[in-house]
């Protein structure tokens, strides 16, 4: 579990103009996180756009990062869905070569009862052979797994070993910190509350920010982590406006964006999201130029 301690990063696809993945700017991004200090990858999240690729096209990616990773940095792979039957197949048939870990959110568009989602993570717990991150993003599920739910799942089944918490609610973060075991991960999902959660007794974050920069988000989270708040928030101060500007229009075109100003990628996204704005990507452009 210490693995997963400190910053993770959830990675994006790169798309080429031809929106084919961009195999070359993949490996480039991968390396540059590895160099710039993260302490782990996130792979086919919501930030990848995994809901527009195809199976081969998923495989694709694992196989990209898992080559260019090359057991240097631990690996997470995003698997869950809001069919049961299904997700507990598909883990019981993937090959997780170079995984260590697996991010899986709580059952979207169904809105399932608290019961629903400690039954759906026991099935899923059943059937993994890794261990679990659990993933609670009720902006985008539609319903809010309790921290008495995250508490009971921790406390039942030993393979979840944590929780990527993206309610963006300060108050549920504490209790939900106050309420499991002292060796389950409370994982930041919101980059803006990352510190503050980390504080409070989080251990890091899976972010969005940090592949764009990647030094001084993983440098403010291993601040925290020391307890050492003052020299954090001097950071948190300085990059949170970017954090602002990369969710503006939705995630991840202001990343995208962002990693296309600094000539990591090319800035395309898939339908149904669509590129940043002209003016969004002037205001990128004009933080990064005063950003030192």
């Amino acid at each position: 579990m210490k693995s997963f301690i400190g910053t993770g990063v959830a990675l994006i696809t790169p798309f080429k103009e031809d929106l084919s993945v961009d195999v070359q700017a993949l490996e480039n991004l991968v390396e540059s996180q590895i160099e710039n200090g993260v302490d782990y990858l996130v792979v086919l999240g919501t930030t990848a756009e995994s809901a527009s690729l195809d199976k081969e096209e998923k495989q694709l990616v694992k196989n990209t990062v898992v080559k260019q990773n090359n057991n240097r940095l631990p690996l997470v792979l995003g698997l869950g869905g809001n069919n049961t039957r299904l997700v507990c197949e598909e883990l019981k048939a993937e090959d997780f070569t170079g995984f260590d870990a697996i991010l899986s959110v709580s059952p979207f568009y169904n809105k399932p009862t608290q019961e629903g989602i400690y039954q759906h993570f026991k099935a899923v717990s059943t059937a993994s052979p890794l261990p679990i991150i659990l993933y609670n993003v009720p902006g985008r599920t539609a319903s809010n797994m309790l921290p008495e739910t995250i508490n009971r799942i921790a406390r039942d089944f030993e393979n979840v070993i944590g929780v990527k918490e993206a309610a963006g609610d300060m108050v549920q973060a504490m209790k939900l910190i106050s309420l499991v075991p002292e060796d389950f991960l409370v994982i930041s999902g919101d980059d803006m509350l990352t510190l503050p959660m980390t504080l409070a007794g989080g251990k890091g974050v899976i972010s969005v920010i940090a592949q764009g920069l990647p030094v001084e988000f993983s440098k403010m989270v291993s601040l925290g982590l020391d307890g050492k708040s003052a020299e954090a928030y001097k950071l948190h101060y300085k990059i949170q406006h970017s954090i602002d500007l990369i969710f503006a229009e939705g995630n991840p075109a202001g990343i995208k964006a962002l990693l296309a100003q600094k000539g990591s990628i090319e800035n395309y996204v898939r339908l149904p999201l669509v590129k940043a704005t002209p003016e969004l990507q002037q205001q990128i452009q004009d933080f990064l130029s005063n950003f030192k």
